[in-house]
């Protein structure tokens, strides 16, 4: 190779490694704003339509999940107060089942789009304190798919009432995860066995 041709490879190499990191640059700025800004939710959710069982088919890692290894729902039904009665489940890696039980209670009627969850012990449920956020991001016309997240973007799940899910729509969803901050570096798609 001569000196010009290796001066003229350099050049190459450098013009790559600069548009490189110019685009990740673009693309860390975008994130950070879209982080910044408050986290959307869907306008509105019918309570009655969202009840009922949800297969969680992709999800950021968190750590009371850890121990799921496959088939992770959520089943969500009406208490006598109103509020919503969540029942988690998931097989472990040794295939016992485990369930967490817990109560969602809606911030902002009647939009019903931001719901805290406590999973503390039913007689200390009432206090104000231990609760996360459950806020609807993105939710289909007719209520068989939708993404769910909080305000820091520190979790997120893809629920649907299907539990085999098109890859198509689970992209479809992630992409819009990701268009309002979330990072998608470690998503975790969730193997379910049922059909």
């Amino acid at each position: 190779m001569t000196t010009k041709n290796f001066s003229q490879a350099s050049l190459k190499i450098a013009k790559i490694a600069i548009g490189s990191a110019v685009l990740l640059g673009l693309g860390a700025t975008t994130m950070a704003y879209a982080q910044k800004q408050s986290l959307p939710t869907v306008e509105k959710v019918e309570l009655d339509r969202y009840l009922g069982k949800w297969y969680e088919v992709a999800r950021k890692p968190l750590y009371f999940q850890n121990k799921c290894d496959r088939d992770v729902t959520a089943t969500y039904t009406l208490n006598e107060n109103g509020n919503i009665v969540v029942d988690n489940r998931c097989i472990k890696k040794d295939g016992e089942q485990t369930q967490s039980g817990g109560e969602a209670f809606v911030q902002n009627p009647p939009q019903n789009t931001k719901l805290k969850v406590s999973f503390l012990p039913d007689f200390i449920r009432w206090i104000p304190v231990g609760r996360g956020d459950y806020w609807v991001l993105k939710l289909d016309e007719n209520y068989q798919i939708v993404l769910v997240g909080e305000p820091k973007r520190k979790y997120m799940w893809i629920l649907s009432r299907d539990p085999q899910l098109d890859k198509n729509v689970v992209n479809e969803y992630l992409q819009y995860a990701q268009s309002v901050g979330y990072d998608l570096s470690d998503v975790i798609h969730t193997k379910q066995t049922a059909r």
